[in-house]
């Protein structure tokens, strides 16, 4: 380890800046943020630094460096554009055991700047040890957008109840225990959600109790259409962090890799005329698990809310008062689309879109045919195949031209996708020949003639083709 990691306090202590330029300017505004009493010497500043020092945040001398300004320094930051300047500003404070960073040459000094992601009071800071700046930066980035952005007001809040939580659990493993269940569960989702009160009740309601019970709660997470990077920041969150997961069949093994290796695993998956848990079992397996105080994972291919059965689980959750949060997904209609190179909407082509079910609950096909068969209008249908010869007569016997182009996307944006285009007249002989399986999106419209000149994910560069393309 080159650079021993430390965190200095340097509020109400002078610091000094040497140089003006840009460079000296973002180590100011740096020192600033951390409360220190800046003084800047240089003979030309930027406006910003002058800025500053006309609203007396700072204090600056327009003259050159000398020895003597080394004197009640706590922290000396050499930035002129002289290498020569630096480097004896740097051997003069390292004399002096004065910490101090040179811009140009990092070696010289006795500190560096680190990469900084900064949750107040939370601060992460990233370093290569000068090795590669550029690439403690893109750490940084991944960092900053990973960690929440209420991470700062969970720790704030953590400290305004220290001496609470010390004054009711006496014991140390006691206050590990109610602090472990806080901060994983309920109180930290409510700060999350910037619910800074309910957070506050809730910490209040346990330490009235006198107990460090967990609060169960149930996150109706969706998987998206199959790519585990289209996943959102708070899926993968609160995937990592459950106790039980419950999931359906459309979920891909790589995200179900990314879940908690060690929560439990129930699979609850339906295929058409199999269901291996009916969905009432399943609401009230999700209440039941909530009950027990755990935190349960229920995962979802596709948008929860989107053909996804998320209403009536959620609606059972309400009933017996189990908290849980909803956090939405890329649907299949938008990801498949998108990976398929099929744009649903365009200015020469479409102007509106349907989603629809390929089949309803009483296991008909039974729909709006006319809506549906409307100009200058894209249709997508989940879960069509079981219903495809009806699909197709009942849409050509509502006025839809047989030539409509359409496409069925199997498995869209994974790595085993596969497109294949003909038009609505010929889609019963295109699921027979091509043997295309679920899960597959049906998309009918004009857009899918743009599939040719738009398709730009191919992971083996092969598309099937039906010869019935051959009308678009």
């Amino acid at each position: 380890m080159k650079y021993f990691p430390l965190f200095v306090d340097i509020n109400n202590r002078h610091c000094l800046v040497i140089g003006g330029g840009p460079v000296a300017n973002r180590k100011v505004k740096s020192l600033l943020k951390s409360g220190a009493i800046v003084t800047l010497i240089s003979p030309v500043i930027t406006a910003e630094i002058k800025t500053l020092a006309d609203a007396s945040k700072i204090s600056v001398f327009l003259r050159e460096y000398q020895h003597s300004d080394l004197v009640r320094a706590f922290l000396v930051i050499a930035a002129t554009n002289d290498s020569d300047i630096n480097t004896l500003i740097a051997n003069q404070s390292n004399d002096a055991n004065i910490l101090v960073n040179v811009a140009d040459k990092p070696d010289s000094g006795s500190f560096i700047f680190p990469s900084v992601v900064d949750r107040s009071p939370v601060t992460v800071a990233i370093s290569t040890g000068g090795a590669s700046p550029v690439f403690a930066r893109q750490l940084r980035m991944r960092l900053d957008s990973m960690i929440p952005k209420g991470s700062g007001a969970l720790a704030a809040i953590t400290e305004e109840y220290r001496e609470k939580v010390k004054h009711t659990f006496t014991d140390l493993e006691q206050r590990k225990e109610f602090w472990e269940t806080a901060l994983n569960g309920v109180f930290a989702e409510y700060i999350y959600a910037g619910n800074e009160t309910q957070a506050r009740n809730w910490l209040d309601d346990q330490l009235a109790k006198g107990v460090s019970s967990a609060t169960g709660e149930v996150y109706l997470v969706g998987a998206g259409p199959g790519d585990p990077d289209l996943l959102t920041f708070k899926a993968v969150r609160l995937m990592q962090q459950a106790d039980v997961m419950v999931y359906d069949r459309l979920v891909s093994k790589a995200i179900l890799d990314m879940a908690n290796k060690e929560a439990e695993r129930l699979y609850v998956g339906k295929e058409k005329s199999n269901h291996a848990v009916p969905q009432n079992n399943i609401n009230q397996i999700l209440v039941d698990l909530a009950k027990q105080g755990k935190r349960v994972l229920r995962l979802k291919g596709g948008d929860p809310f989107i053909f996804g059965r998320g209403g009536e689980e959620i609606e059972k959750l309400t009933e017996n008062n189990s908290p849980f949060q909803v956090v939405p997904a890329v649907t299949a209609a938008s990801g498949c689309s998108a990976y398929a190179g099929i744009p649903l909407t365009h200015r020469d082509y479409a102007q509106s879109v349907t989603f629809a079910t390929g089949h309803l609950r009483d296991g008909t096909v039974n729909l709006n045919w006319q809506q549906l068969t409307q100009k200058n209008h894209t249709i997508v249908f989940y879960m069509g195949l079981s219903g495809i010869n009806v699909i197709s007569e009942k849409l050509q016997e509502h006025g839809m031209s047989p030539d409509m182009p359409a496409a069925l996307v199997e498995q869209g944006t994974t790595s085993n996708q596969r497109v294949h285009i003909g038009t609505v007249a010929t889609l019963p002989q295109l699921v027979k020949d091509s043997g295309v399986r679920a899960p597959t999106l049906t998309i009918i419209g004009e857009v899918v003639k743009l599939h040719d000149k738009l398709s730009w994910y191919e992971p083996d560069r092969h598309v099937q083709q039906s010869e019935f393309s051959k009308n678009i």
